[in-house]
């Protein structure tokens, strides 16, 4: 199994909800057990979506839902503030958002591979509209090398075959046990200023539509 797909379930499991939801870019997706009552839309027709839309103007009336489920989407969108302002249009005041995407993390579903966040850069994106609840990392710092290591093994033709694709595995599963190793991190070269999962593959956000 990925490593992210187990921590990306959990967040979803803790944050499962009967209520309307939206779930944009998840065709094929899995996610009906926490989101019972949600409608899917996707830009691929071929992913067999509820209804093919584009999340840059999606096609709903404003306040239509209560919930808005956006799972490794972001960077994958040209814009992706205005999609966030129309996720604020379609939700309504008080709904909630849940969104994951990545930070340090391969090309993937390319060519529409746009952009990667930062936790700052993401907590800008959101604007006035909304109420930050909680901004998580994925993985901590070196369980982050592991991610990478694993992504590697997907994505690439190596020397050796099996047996080189069985050690880089290998490897990418032990960088999840090393992070006991990290005592403290910083985010400069000076170490100056303390920060924390400098490194990290991905954010899992929930923020919430603010009542006017």
């Amino acid at each position: 199994m990925k490593i992210t797909r187990a921590h990306l379930e959990r967040f979803l499991a803790a944050h499962a909800s009967n209520e309307r939801a939206l779930d944009i870019g998840a065709g094929g997706s899995d996610y009906g057990r926490f989101f019972p009552n949600r409608v899917t839309i996707d830009s691929d027709p071929e992913r067999k979506p509820d209804i093919v839309g584009d999340a840059h103007a999606l096609p709903f009336p404003s306040a239509s839902f209560a919930l808005v489920l956006c799972t490794e989407v972001l960077e994958h969108l040209r814009d992706p503030r205005a999609a966030v302002l129309e996720m604020a249009r379609v939700l309504a005041p008080g709904g909630r958002l849940l969104l994951t995407t990545r930070f340090v993390y391969p090309l993937h579903d390319t060519p529409h591979d746009y952009w990667r966040f930062t936790k700052y850069g993401l907590a800008d994106l959101l604007g006035p509209e909304w109420e930050l609840e909680s901004l998580a990392p994925e993985v901590p710092t070196l369980a982050t090398l592991g991610v990478l290591l694993q992504r590697v093994g997907f994505q690439t033709k190596l020397r050796g075959g099996k047996l080189t694709k069985l050690l880089v595995y290998s490897l990418a599963r032990a960088f999840t046990f090393l992070d006991f190793l990290v005592v403290r991190e910083y985010g400069n070269i000076q170490r100056t200023k303390e920060e924390h999962e400098i490194l990290t593959s991905g954010y899992y956000l929930v923020a919430r539509r603010r009542v006017e």
